[in-house]
């Protein structure tokens, strides 16, 4: 059985800016704390949500080893390491286990993209670079690029190669993920509104958008299901349902930054090339978290 890094949710936090478009790092000490206050199990810096695409090297460094500093191990910090240059991705891990992460998320490479067999040997080497347990990150739709079910259960021999967070959408691959690697790949659902189909699928919990607003909501959802409270995890499911799907109306983290900056909190606007939410969304999306029937 392989390492678990954690159970539950993680978020995939965003990165605040400011004015200047500089990083807000007054802000992140202070969501990072609304984070652990409300339950979060993890916390993922630096990914997509995140906006690690238009962060420089020193920038992805700062702020991960800042997170590092702010939460003092009391949940875990997983570090988005990943990049299309494997030998880039290999030295942002080194300095990321040097600083004391808990764990590392890898993307597929983007854009050049590879074969099966490239993702097999560039995830090999970066492993064989770190003692930390990685957490393969699955998203074609960004990448261009899937992790085919056969691929993962290569990767899932590989000792500290624990998990991955599956993004394709796809059920079906998600089944034949955990049927062929069974405890030898711990899976994280990477959609907020797949994440019990995931679990009865052997998932063990989210890398979440959706908690960045509601983070003890998506920890008590996926609590009810491991305690055996399956319906009301469900429900709790089935209640964020279009909220979950609209959070996704303009590209991540568009929707998500909009809605923090609307209920209390100083996000700033993403960096070019993405923009600030259109007003016709932000009303929309505004009204469905405001009438969210939770509890």
């Amino acid at each position: 059985m392989k390492e678990i890094i954690f159970k539950g949710c993680g978020t995939a936090i965003c990165t605040p800016f400011t004015e200047d478009n500089k990083v807000n790092y007054k802000e992140l000490k202070e969501f990072i704390e609304f984070q652990i206050r409300n339950k979060i199990d993890a916390l993922i810096v630096c990914g997509t949500t995140g906006e690690a695409a238009t962060m420089s090297e020193e920038e992805r460094k700062d702020v991960i080893k800042f997170t590092v500093d702010i939460v003092k191990g009391r949940i875990p910090v997983i570090a988005g390491t990943g990049s299309n240059n494997t030998l880039s991705a290999i030295n942002m891990t080194k300095y990321a286990e040097n600083i004391g992460v808990q764990g590392v998320l890898i993307v597929t490479p983007y854009y050049n993209k590879t074969t099966q067999n490239g993702l097999i040997e560039h995830y090999k080497l970066i492993a064989k670079n770190t003692k930390l347990p990685i957490i393969l990150y699955n998203v074609p739709s960004r990448t261009g690029v899937n992790i085919e079910p056969k691929t993962c259960l290569e990767l899932s021999k590989i000792d500290n190669i624990v998990a991955i967070k599956e993004a394709s959408g796809n059920i079906s691959q998600i089944a034949s993920i955990s049927a062929l690697c069974r405890e030898n790949l711990n899976i994280y659902s990477g959609n907020d509104d797949q994440i019990i189909p995931i679990m009865s699928l052997n998932g063990i919990g989210v890398i979440s958008v959706v908690s960045n607003i509601l983070p003890q909501y998506m920890h008590d959802m996926i609590q009810e299901y491991f305690q055996g409270n399956i319906k009301d995890s469900l429900k709790k499911q089935l209640d964020i349902d279009e909220f979950a799907k609209k959070l996704f109306c303009e590209v991540n983290p568009i929707p998500i930054k909009g809605l923090l900056n609307m209920n209390g909190f100083n996000f700033g606007t993403p960096r070019l090339p993405l923009i600030e939410l259109s007003e016709v969304n932000k009303q929309i999306l505004q009204n469905l978290y405001l009438n969210l029937n939770i509890s």
